[in-house]
């Protein structure tokens, strides 16, 4: 008598289980729980079709993971388009240029970066030569609150002519 106790009143444990999950979407916005809200629904539809505890199981769990695979990330692309897709934050100092304005003792020391700020540095470990106050680098990478730069070498200054000579007219 429990098992059929526990078996028609299903519906009510897996109207539960949806609401549980949609609130917990909507609080997070990935489209996870939406998924497994959906394919808790498939298992409400087959227990109420009159199927067995452990296929309803199946079906709930199996329409989830399709859900999860197949329709999700196409819907994240969707809801992601218009993004901004500006790097922010950290990423944007990536390949910063930058001025050494500390020299590089035991392979840190302090640079400038081109937006104004200056940063504690140190020497990317592909990097071997020793910098000095002027030198120009480029941010690799960043640890913590430290930028781990490389020298840029700089082009040759171009040869301008000693003296300019005017065409006659």
């Amino acid at each position: 008598m429990p098992a059929d106790l526990l078996t028609s009143w299903a519906w009510v444990f897996w109207l539960a289980l949806i609401l549980v999950f949609l609130i917990i979407e909507v609080l997070t916005l990935s489209f996870v729980f939406l998924m497994v809200a959906v394919g808790s629904l498939g298992g409400l539809i087959a227990g109420l079709l009159g199927a067995p505890w452990y296929v309803e199981l199946i079906v709930a769990a199996v329409l989830s993971l399709l859900l999860l695979f197949f329709v999700r990330p196409p819907l994240l692309r969707l809801t992601h388009r218009g993004a901004d897709p500006a790097r922010s934050n950290v990423d944007r100092l990536l390949g910063t240029p930058a001025t050494v304005v500390k020299a590089f003792d035991d392979g840190t020391g302090q640079v400038k970066l081109s937006n104004g700020e200056t940063w504690t540095a140190k020497l990317a470990r592909h990097a071997t030569a020793p910098l000095v106050e002027g030198d120009r680098v480029q941010v690799d990478s960043i640890e913590g609150a430290t930028a781990v730069v490389s020298p840029v070498s700089t082009p040759p200054a171009s040869s301008t002519p000693e003296s300019t000579e005017k065409s006659p007219t």
